[in-house]
């Protein structure tokens, strides 16, 4: 590789390098001045001097224009752009960078991408001298001069080659015929000059001995006078065991023990007669008695009784210092929002839909949110507008309608419903003709499509064309209690009380196919659902919630919600929370994310939980229970992952009463607004507003 060409690749050279291209001596170095990145400079572009000389582009490079360029300095330009101190990561989404001093939008440059950039850099043998302005949007090329400048800067020298550092000294005193001093004073103090180095030592020293990082040696305190009977009680404190606590004291002898006490201290006979007939702790322990001397002094009768009291005391007595901590009951209390801040959330009925003659079973909502489905224990299907309450569509399925639900897709206006052993996919007459002839398309059972999927035919589920209701008829082996429709409309599952794999299968509407999971369960299924926006499959169990990707085909991971029996599941909008309700009145929120435990467990229904719903765009989400009550939570999911979610209860809403030991049954957002509808074993279905 030719020297040229390795200088071109590499422009940032050592300074041996350096030197031996630009020699560092005398005047010629002030002229020239020190490399300061590629040396190719040397060879393949002209010197500083000889201006006329053409550069390796053919280009030749006058002296007076450089002149120019050297001579003014950026001060006297103006810039381009006129925004001032404006960040400029406010223009990010414009298709312009400011303006100009006219008021013109300064249009942004095309930018080349990463490899036609790369090759420019390649091509430009004077890439390294330009420096991109991204306040102006443009790249400025480095005169000879300014890199020269920018050198002697890098090696700590003054930027101009005429500025001399070191000139000579020039004295200016005439020292001839001098014979005697100026002055022979002492210097003044005015003359002194302090040093800047101590000064910042000093603040240093200061600054470290604040901060602790320099201690000093305390003098040592010489021990002083002290009392000689002082109480034990004081040295508490001053002694180094963690929890000592002085041996109680006796009590010292006073007028009454003495052997010749005053008068006034020894009972009378009647007084003596009168402890008697008092209670033994109120009697006084100790009668005083007078005697003449101390040789007629008895001895005293209870002294071993006392003794061992004082002995049992000394041994008996506790020796942990007990430290009473007060604490402020209102303190303990989590630090929540106020209510007011996380409105709106439902809190008042505002329609009642009557018209089923027995319990309302479940409920779904149309994706729009203009209608609403629900199915009763009367063997009824209706449609109701949601504004008005209108009852729009009736179909009489014969059977007591475990659950229903609209498909996803705004235009696929059909119903799916399970009663019995059955799953009815019902067209239900909404949108334009276009729409029908699609559905209609869709609900057609062709005679010769095989009623099972060829890999799973132990599944048993046959495909039938329902002319009675104009749908389609799935008959099962077992009842089917839920329903969950996939994200695109075009899959659902179905759930059946069993301890196997066929308790959960997966229909293809299009297709007309069946299939089971290849994943064997663990315990009785009761919900199953799917991801928001993953191929992942969540299904529900009495005792866990058991994660499935159905891409990979594979087990991803069990969630242990620790609960008794688990009644329904519901999945976080953003797919990463999930809650799930327990007939037990408990709810479990858990974070995929964060552990395979509930991050909380909240006892709030003293009944069972039927259903719990998450909103689609608020964050808010509702349980219902057998109590007549569905309450409504604050759920705030946060993008950071070390912010745990904030969960706030909103409100309690009442007015569903019991039928049959049964409260409320189903309750749904609205797709749009901050809307709850319950459904209840008292035949109605209520609108809640915020």
């Amino acid at each position: 590789m030719s020297p040229t060409k390795q200088n071109e690749e590499d422009p940032h050279v050592s300074d041996s390098d350096t030197d031996s291209t630009y020699e560092d001596s005398s005047a010629a170095d002030d002229d020239d001045g020190d490399s300061f990145g590629s040396p190719s400079e040397s060879e393949s572009e002209p010197a500083a001097g000889d201006d006329s000389e053409p550069d390796e582009h053919g280009e030749s490079d006058s002296s007076g224009l450089h002149q120019e360029e050297s001579d003014s300095s950026e001060d006297e330009v103006a810039p381009r752009n006129t925004v001032g101190d404006v960040p400029l990561h406010w223009y990010d989404d414009e298709p312009h960078i400011g303006y100009d001093i006219k008021g013109k939008k300064i249009k942004k440059k095309d930018k080349l991408d990463k490899l036609g950039s790369f090759l420019a850099n390649v091509d430009d043998s004077k890439n390294w001298r330009k420096v991109y302005d991204e306040y102006n949007d443009e790249e400025v090329e480095l005169t000879k001069d300014e890199v020269k400048l920018v050198r002697r800067l890098l090696k700590n020298r003054a930027p101009h080659a005429d500025f001399n550092p070191y000139p000579d000294y020039v004295d200016w005193f005439k020292w001839d015929g001098a014979k005697h001093p100026l002055s022979n004073a002492p210097e003044p103090k005015r003359r002194f000059i302090p040093s800047k180095w101590e000064a910042k030592k000093v603040v240093q020293y200061v600054r470290a001995i604040r901060k602790g990082l320099i201690t000093f040696d305390k003098p040592k305190e010489e021990d002083g006078p002290y009392l000689l009977w002082e109480d034990d009680s004081g040295l508490t404190e001053k002694s180094n065991h963690l929890a000592y606590i002085p041996a109680p004291k006796q009590k010292l002898p006073g007028n009454e023990e003495s052997y010749n006490p005053p008068l006034e201290y020894i009972p009378t006979q009647e007084e003596i007669n009168s402890y008697q007939l008092m209670y033994e702790e109120d009697r006084p322990k100790f009668i005083p008695k007078r005697f003449t001397s101390m040789r007629s002094i008895p001895a005293y009768e209870n002294a071993m009784k006392d003794c061992f009291e004082r002995c049992l005391d000394l041994y008996l007595c506790p020796r942990v210092r007990k430290k009473r901590l007060n604490i402020d009951p209102e303190s303990l209390k989590p630090k929540l929002p106020s209510r007011k801040e996380l409105k709106p959330y439902p809190t008042s009925c505002y329609i009642e839909y009557k018209g089923h003659e027995d319990a309302v079973t479940s409920i779904s909502v149309e994706p729009s949110g203009q209608w609403i489905a629900s199915g009763s224990s009367d063997g009824t299907v209706r449609i109701w507008e949601v504004e008005t309450g209108r009852c729009l569509r009736r179909w009489d399925v014969g059977e007591a309608v475990n659950c229903v639900a609209w498909n996803p897709q705004p235009d696929v206006h059909i119903l799916a419903v399970s009663l019995g052993q059955d799953v009815l996919i019902l067209n239900t007459h909404l949108g334009d003709d276009e729409e029908q002839k699609k559905i209609k398309e869709l609900l057609s059972v062709d005679t010769s499509t095989p009623s099972d999927d060829s890999g799973n035919s132990a599944t048993s589920v046959r495909w039938l064309q329902d002319d009675k209701h104009g749908g389609i008829k799935l008959k099962f082996f077992k009842t089917v209690t839920a329903v969950e429709w996939h994200r695109k409309g075009d899959y659902f599952s179905t759930v059946m009380p069993a301890g196997e794999s066929r308790a959960v299968l997966i229909h293809h509407l299009s297709k007309k196919l069946t299939q089971k999971l290849p994943f064997k369960l663990h315990g009785l299924a009761v919900r199953s659902t799917f991801h928001p926006s993953r191929s992942i499959f969540f299904i529900c169990t009495k005792q866990s919630v058991r994660v499935y990707d159905l891409l990979k085909r594979k087990f991803i991971k069990k969630l242990d919600t620790g609960l008794r029996e688990a009644s329904s599941i519901a999945v976080h909008p953003g797919g990463d929370n999930l809650i799930v309700g327990s007939k037990e009145g408990k709810l479990c929120w858990f974070d995929m994310d964060l552990s395979s435990k509930p991050y909380k467990t909240l006892k709030c229904h003293p009944k069972d939980i039927n259903n719990v719903v998450y909103h689609r765009s608020y964050p808010l989400f509702a349980s219902c229970s057998d109590d007549c009550n569905a309450y409504v939570f604050h759920g705030m999911v946060y993008s950071d992952l070390n912010q745990n979610p904030l969960i706030v209860p909103l409100e309690i809403l009442r007015g569903h009463t019991s039928s049959d030991g049964r409260g409320i049954l189903d309750c749904k957002f609205h797709p749009r607004q901050p809307w709850l509808f319950t459904a209840g074993a008292d035949k109605l279905i209520k609108l809640y507003c915020h």
